[in-house]
């Protein structure tokens, strides 16, 4: 006698792949009522779309995306911040943790052009660090439109070890939207959102960024 449970899911499967096919069916059929001028009114929009995308690309090209730089001064990390919409900011000291986390963003930066990838020594940045609470590095300061809007802090996010993957990293920035990032993860977002704070040049904002 047949398992019950299996003819269940037999029968699952194929209601499933018969409406794929039905859904395919009547794809093929809007394909095939398109009149000519339909097809060149998404011909050209098509082109218009990649037009854009390649406008996007030179751009981000041209302001550092692609490659994981250094940022060499305190006062040059402000223009980086405001030419771009995103940007990850390794703030870093010379150890090996900072080293582990250097090794997968510079992957990381060659895979999300969308986004700027650079790192700024810490030690020589007290400005920055005091303004910004940077405390335990390696830290990366997550930043959309000129605002630090999370952070990744040491190694707790990512295990707790530094034997986390490129790919742990890259799931960890998708879920606070600072990468684009269409890959399905079993973790939540940390419900403990850090407070916005404006990154702006001028020390007489500090008190409003203080605890």
């Amino acid at each position: 006698m047949e398992n019950p449970i299996q003819q269940i899911l037999e029968k699952q499967v194929l209601t499933v792949a018969k409406a794929m096919e039905e859904k395919l069916d009547e794809e093929i059929a809007a394909l095939d009522r398109l009149e000519d001028d339909d097809l060149e009114v998404l011909r050209e929009r098509r082109l218009q779309q990649m037009k854009k995308m390649a406008e996007k690309r030179s751009r981000w090209i041209s302001l550092g995306h692609g490659e994981y730089s250094e940022i060499p001064a305190e006062k040059e990390f402000f223009s980086v911040v405001k030419a771009s919409e995103r940007v990850v900011c390794h703030f870093y000291r010379e150890n090996w943790p900072c080293k582990v986390m250097d090794k997968h963003l510079s992957i990381l930066a060659k895979q999300h052009i969308e986004t700027r990838f650079v790192k700024i020594n810490a030690e020589k940045s007290p400005f920055l660090a005091e303004k910004l609470k940077i405390v335990v590095l390696p830290t990366l300061a997550l930043i959309k439109n000129a605002k630090v809007e999370n952070y990744v802090v040491g190694f707790d996010e990512l295990g707790g070890k530094d034997d986390f993957s490129t790919e742990d990293l890259e799931e960890r920035l998708g879920q606070y939207q600072v990468i684009n990032f269409e890959g399905e993860s079993s973790a939540k977002p940390s419900k403990s959102k850090a407070p916005t704070r404006s990154v702006r040049q001028s020390r007489n904002a500090d008190s409003s960024d203080s605890d």
